[in-house]
């Protein structure tokens, strides 16, 4: 259809480009745009792509460099201090979403191993589409952010030894011999694991030494070691994720992981268009109409039972409802390493055409629908907090344990977000002598606060629920430095509804929000730049030099 490869390429990725900023306007993720570029431009639609062979090879490139970067972010010291909540809630959650997967599977008329299949890939959650959105809401840094990145890693672990697995099972199922297999498996993978070992004992740090005097050198070098790698693995029997994966790891504990990992972020994200187009390509729209009932089932469960699991398990390990909800809603999808894996199988042929495009239908339908409940994750929790009780103990002692509260008979300021500018806006209030009550949701700030002798308490500014456990009756002064606007509105919103006395100053860093704040009631506008340049203004002119 078209003149040279090259011309098709550039109608793909300008088809992609269109879909991408169609996604965007949406607020959905890119994968869903590219997954449905490659449906038109695959066979059941178009046909407009013709070169598989070289999509095919740009989407291995790009699963490669995908399982590099994880295991690049898989720094083994982090690994071994992973907290509790996120090593129980992980496997708890995985155990129980494949167990139970598994059974609808075989309700739904799934055979056993397509069953299996199936139930795993419900199992993981996307953590470049989850990490994306918490950054985007700036909650990176709260509570239930931490503990749904943390879980995510051990989802992470799991899914490469599931692939694992699944690959010596089909290696197995070939000779028939599955002891002697799994004897094999065990062998080879006990002498890569050395070598990576010694690798990244005596030949890595050295070697990472040189290159980094040039930075597109040591980048060249690690999409080549990536590569290598991921030929490794496929050479001694694993797959090419897996070896991938563990070249990551190798370069994990260095000092230049942070560099490699931005620069090939973007790689990463462009060779994976290649995937999915190449998946979407793959699937047969014939086929797909015959699945759309299980896949509504399957992706009921994922939507609403994932997020159950978790708040199970995080209310039976002392955390609030709220806490557990947000979490939750991180798992409300399944995610590209799901769709790698249903890849695998079809490689392996444990599986077939219409059960990948099962997975991949409820890949699109719960990527699209939890993107929306996390983006409006406060809102669905006040319609449901009077329901979500039930997973809080009475005393969430997760959480209290943050609190550093003094015996103080009365509060006279509370301030909302203890960064640099909170604290500091902390400490003045103390230094005028007046009582200080500081509120963050992020543990680390909570720590540094009370260090500086800032009493605190554990809590967000947008949980109405919170806000009406503080001391707000006798308090003359809120004051918040958070940079969100929708956040102060919320704040000033629930102060508002309950009839709280005390004044209240907001913080804005943009001229359109400082008149929606100051409309909607607020007392005080703080503006640290502004401020802070007026500031430095009427000093540099008061100034006088000592003669």
């Amino acid at each position: 259809m078209f003149a040279t490869t090259f011309t098709e390429f550039s109608v793909l990725l300008g088809i992609s480009a269109v879909a991408g900023l169609i996604a965007l306007q949406l607020r959905q993720p890119l994968i869903v745009a590219f997954i449905a570029v490659g449906i038109i431009v695959g066979p059941s639609v178009t046909g407009l792509l013709i070169s598989t062979e070289q999509m095919e090879l740009l989407a291995h490139l790009g699963i490669s460099i995908l399982l590099f970067v994880v295991g690049l972010k898989l720094d083994p010291h982090v690994i071994r201090t992973l907290g509790p909540v996120s090593l129980f809630t992980g496997l708890g959650q995985v155990i129980f979403t494949s167990i139970i997967g598994f059974v609808i599977g075989l309700g739904l008329g799934l055979s056993p191993v397509g069953a299996l299949y199936v139930a795993v890939a419900l199992t993981f959650s996307s953590t470049i589409i989850i990490v994306k959105l918490l950054s985007d809401k700036r909650e990176l840094d709260a509570l239930h952010g931490r503990i749904a990145i943390g879980f995510l890693i051990v989802q992470d672990i799991v899914v490469v030894l599931a692939m694992i697995g699944l690959t010596a099972f089909g290696q197995a199922s070939e000779s028939g011999n599955l002891t002697w297999e799994a004897l094999l498996v065990l062998v080879k993978g006990g002498l890569m694991l050395v070598v990576v070992a010694l690798l990244m004992r005596y030949v890595i740090p050295r070697l990472l030494q040189r290159l980094a005097y040039s930075p597109e050198l040591l980048v060249l070098f690690a999409i080549a070691w990536a590569v290598l790698g991921a030929s490794a693995g496929e050479w001694l029997g694993f797959s090419q994720e897996v070896g991938a994966f563990l070249a990551g790891i190798s370069l994990a504990s260095s000092h230049y992981r942070e560099l490699i990992g931005a620069r090939l972020v973007s790689l990463r994200d462009f060779l994976l268009l290649f995937f999915f187009i190449n998946l979407g390509a793959g699937l047969d729209l014939s086929t797909l109409g015959s699945q759309i009932g299980a896949a509504v089932v399957l992706s009921v469960f994922v939507l609403i039972g994932n997020p159950l699991i978790v708040m199970i398990i995080m209310g039976y390990m002392g955390y609030r409802k709220r806490t557990g909800f947000l979490a939750g809603l991180t798992v409300a999808q399944i995610s590209e390493f799901s769709l790698i894996l249903a890849a695998l199988g079809y490689t392996l042929g444990h599986i077939d055409q219409v059960t990948v495009g099962l997975v991949t239908l409820v890949g699109l339908i719960t990527i699209s629908a939890s993107t929306y409940m996390i983006l409006y994750s406060q809102k669905l929790y006040e319609w449901l907090a009077p329901f979500l009780g039930v997973f809080e103990r009475q005393n969430p002692f997760r959480e209290t344990e943050f609190d550093q509260e003094t015996t103080e008979a009365k509060t006279d300021v509370i301030v909302f977000g203890l960064g640099r500018f909170g604290l500091q806006i902390a400490q003045g209030f103390q230094a005028k002598g007046l009582h200080v009550l500081g509120v963050d949701f992020n543990p680390e700030l909570l720590q540094k606060s009370a260090l500086h002798g800032v009493p605190t308490r554990y809590g967000d500014a947008e949980d109405p629920e919170f806000l009406l456990s503080l001391p707000l009756k006798d308090t003359q002064w809120i004051v918040s430095s958070l940079q969100d606007a929708k956040v102060n509105l919320g704040l000033l919103k629930c102060l508002k509804t309950e009839g709280v006395d005390a004044q209240v100053a907001l913080t804005s860093h943009y001229a359109s929000d400082s008149e929606v704040l100051r409309q909607a009631g607020a007392d005080l506008l703080l503006i640290p730049y502004q401020d802070a340049a007026t500031e430095a203004v009427e000093r540099v002119l008061n100034f006088k030099r000592d003669n």
